[in-house]
């Protein structure tokens, strides 16, 4: 049982997790919670130095209260260097690399964040976008966060 247990945690993609920074209502609705824009931050799992804030709208209502709500396609994401990065790593790593992802509906839509090193400028790239099994958004947000700048 621990050996199956072990595999699965080690076959289980590492996404970082979210950490609710704050939100703001901007519509309000009379059974259950408003829909509010929310705002998280997340550190980049494999780049040390990193931390990714994101905006996304949430659905509110008795469908949010729930957790069966959809919840719009749109998001924002600004990526920022809060420490040291470690510039020799940055060569090895996956590009691109799912780096969040969080459902934005009971279980077919996703809101993702990827991200690209692009070596030849010395600059990591964060895109995020919502993805649906049938049909995803090209609604999509970037954010570029220079490395190695003297």
């Amino acid at each position: 049982m621990r050996t199956l247990l072990a595999a699965l945690l080690l076959l289980t993609p590492s996404f970082a997790f979210a950490e609710d920074i704050g939100s703001v209502g901007y519509r309000f609705k009379w059974l259950g919670p408003n829909d509010k824009i929310a705002v998280e931050a997340f550190d980049d799992p494999d780049v040390a130095g990193v931390t990714c804030y994101i905006s996304r709208a949430r659905t509110g209502g008795i469908k949010g209260a729930l957790g069966l709500a959809e919840d719009p396609s749109d998001a924002s994401i600004a990526c920022r260097q809060v420490g040291p990065i470690d510039v020799s790593k940055l060569d090895g790593i996956k590009s691109p690399h799912e780096v969040f992802s969080e459902r934005a509906s009971l279980i077919f839509k996703t809101t993702q964040v990827v991200r690209f090193w692009d070596a030849r400028r010395r600059v990591l790239v964060y895109l995020s976008y919502t993805d649906r099994i049938i049909e995803g958004s090209p609604k999509n947000s970037i954010s570029v966060v220079p490395v190695g700048l003297k």
